[in-house]
């Protein structure tokens, strides 16, 4: 069968993320469904006279198909009724023996593992020793008609109906639980039945194949990650084989440790890791740098990646109480990085975006069409593209900077950056002529949108289609519109009218000088302790100074403004001669600092953490230690520049803000009162 639209063999399923603050257990807009602990797979059921053709793929495009037959089996007695040929998106899972879905550990003995050199010699469980099951949680296709742009209500009723007229039968696939609107009744069962998670979809995102996209977030509730192994140690004691395992993440093309495990083998278990760890065997270490052991430890090549559990990161970025699930052959090994849950710039891996040798790779690219001032393509990371014009020319005339070099500077701050402006509406301050040229606001998304670039239409808004920052092709595609600055929403897709942060934004008036900036800032800071509020503050990439706010979920534009409106009135009151709220420029004082809390209204936008500034230094918006604002600190040290040399010294003084639980503010007013 030709497939007019796409092949089953070539999809590679919408993927998660797993963000820096949990997603909400309740809100318009969201559904909430089990994070099964399988191996995701794209089955392609075609109804043929008496025996329907199964076939099925895992994420990274392995076909499964002869490895559980009773899944075929199951697929195909169901697939008898069908009219057409249809694509489901979901997760293969072993079962328990009330036949529950049941964690990966069970599942790993079904699986073939396949390593380059090796033939399996261990024994496999049969099906009815360990059986496993089907279960969907998409739709992507129903006879002819391709449905990934139909909003996921709208797959997900086709879905409900497709297993209505076809009742599968204890054997067949299974539909996945889904819960509208509030998941906390979910979430509870997760608890209590020890479940890996929830994942919180957007309900009306459309399926984005091969893409992992904040429209779906992991809402984990155990820490279960995967690692690569590296070596392993000598035994001890009875111990066979070998004592733990040496794992590691990967950080760009280097291999850096992460800890061992030795715990959660089962005899068989070992035997059957040692068959595939021998033939690995090399002299040379692979983690960079070498990781100090108290045991000797046996090299192996890094092809091998192991499912773990355990408690927490330490310190020292280690894995702490870390047990071993199984092994997983439906990941490469250089895909393993460290999840980006609660990790700073300075951990392995770094925060999400382009690895250093992708960054060099784009970088590369950018100089060698710069200089034959030439337009053209730039590839991106995982092949993707993206057109780009003008590179030569000047956009900061003062330290003679191109719009090349905005590029280049997007493209290796973009682990920092990204985070950032993760699912939020963005708003466009486009200089086409550079910062000397005359500026405008665009809100709405250019039209035609090149293909990878995420727009959405937002609930009670007039733009017809904003665009969503969170990739780097969306990055480099703004900056390529010769929108200099960043200026993301104070609110994520997720709860538009609900704020994550606002901030309080020192703006200079006529005579003004940066050292009453920083008084000023300290001022705020000195309110906000008391009031037992943390704040985060930065440069404005400018000549002013923003303090930001973190917000608990559930907070409303209205809630934080006034608490941002309260902070300001008290300092200005505090410091008269030197702060001020009134708005307008013509009745304040000169040499005033305005402490602008009304930026925090749905829609308002600042320059965010990292955003290159259309100043004439090139600057950038900084993230500060308060030690610094204490201290002596002047704008024009912070520029495009200086940053990721600055960032390489300090690290990523934005993650906390990311990671912050947010302010209490009921609490403090309470404060206020007494």
């Amino acid at each position: 069968m030709i497939w007019p639209v796409f092949d089953a063999r070539t999809l590679r399923p919408m993927l998660a993320v797993l963000p820096d603050r949990p997603p909400p257990l309740s809100g318009k807009g969201l559904v909430y469904e089990p994070k099964y602990d399988g191996i995701r797979a794209i089955v392609f059921i075609e109804p043929i006279a008496g025996a329907p053709r199964v076939r099925f793929w895992s994420r990274n495009g392995n076909e499964k198909t002869a490895q559980f037959p009773e899944v075929v089996e199951g697929l195909a007695r169901w697939g008898r009724g069908l009219r057409g040929p249809v694509v489901l998106d979901g997760e293969i899972v072993a079962l328990d023996p009330k036949g529950r879905p049941a964690g990966f550990q069970r599942l790993q003995s079904r699986i073939n593992l396949h390593v380059p050199g090796h033939r399996r010699s261990a024994p496999q469980l049969r099906p009815d020793e360990q059986p496993a099951a089907f279960i969907a949680f998409d739709l992507l296709r129903d006879g002819d008609d391709d449905l990934r742009r139909l909003p996921l209500t709208e797959r997900r009723a086709r879905l409900q109906r497709l297993f209505a007229r076809h009742k599968p039968g204890a054997a067949g696939p299974r539909l996945a639980e889904q819960m509208a609107g509030d998941g906390s009744a979910l979430y509870a069962r997760a608890e209590r039945e020890g479940w890996e998670g929830l994942v919180v979809k957007t309900a009306r995102s459309p399926y984005r194949d091969g893409r992992r996209s904040p429209e779906w977030q992991k809402l984990k509730i155990l820490q279960t990650e995967e690692f690569v192994i590296g070596g392993w140690t000598e035994p001890r004691g009875t111990r066979a084989r070998f004592g733990a395992l040496v794992l590691g993440v990967f950080d760009g093309s280097t291999l850096r440790h992460v800890g061992d495990v030795g715990t959660g083998f089962t005899a068989a278990e070992l035997d059957r890791l040692w068959t595939l760890l021998a033939p690995l065997e090399t002299t040379a270490c692979p983690f960079d740098p070498p990781p100090k052991t108290k045991d000797r430890v046996h090299w192996v090549q890094p092809r091998l990646v192991a499912q773990v559990r355990f408690a927490e990161w330490t310190d020292d970025r280690r894995l702490r109480h870390p047990t071993y699930l199984g092994l997983r052959d439906d990941k490469p090994a250089r895909a393993v990085t460290r999840a980006r849950a609660g990790r700073d710039a300075t951990e392995p891996g770094g925060p999400p975006g382009t690895d250093s040798d992708e960054a060099a790779a784009i970088v590369g690219q950018l100089d060698a069409l710069e200089a034959r001032k030439k337009d053209g393509r730039l590839t991106l990371p995982g092949g993707d593209t993206l057109d780009v014009t003008n590179l030569a020319k000047v956009f900061w005339p003062g330290p003679a900077l191109t719009k090349g070099d905005l590029l280049r500077y997007y493209t290796r701050v973009a682990p920092y950056i990204l985070p950032v402006l993760d699912e939020r509406p963005l708003v466009m301050k486009r200089m086409p002529n550079g910062v000397e040229g005359k500026a405008f606001y665009q809100h709405r998304a250019p039209d035609p949108i090149p293909p990878g670039i995420r727009i959405e239409t937002l609930p009670d808004d007039d733009v017809p289609a904003r665009l969503v920052g969170g990739s780097l092709k969306t990055l480099l595609y703004m900056a390529q519109l010769a929108s200099i600055s960043m200026d993301p929403w104070f609110s994520r897709l997720s709860a538009l009218d609900q704020p994550d942060q606002v901030a309080i934004d020192l703006d200079p008036g006529d005579g003004a000088t940066f050292s009453q900036i920083l008084d000023v800032a300290r001022w705020v800071h000195d309110e906000l302790h008391t009031l037992g509020v943390t704040g985060y503050p930065k440069t404005s990439g400018s000549e002013g100074l923003h303090i930001y706010i973190p917000l608990q979920p559930g907070t409303s534009y209205e809630a934080g403004m006034l608490f941002c409106q309260i902070v300001a009135t008290m300092v200005a009151t505090r410091h008269p001669k030197v702060a001020t709220v009134e708005r307008m420029v013509k009745k304040r004082r000169p040499g005033t600092v305005y402490v602008d809390y009304l930026q925090n209204i749905r829609g308002k936008t600042l320059a965010c953490a990292y955003s290159a500034r259309a100043s004439a230094f090139a600057g950038v918006s900084a993230p500060l230690t308060w030690d610094e604002v204490y201290g002596k600190l002047r704008p024009e040290d912070f520029t495009m520049q200086t940053m990721m040399g600055r960032l390489a010294q300090v690290g990523d003084l934005w993650a906390p803000l990311r990671r912050d639980e947010g302010a209490d503010l009921i609490g403090a007013l309470d404060r206020l009162q007494t």
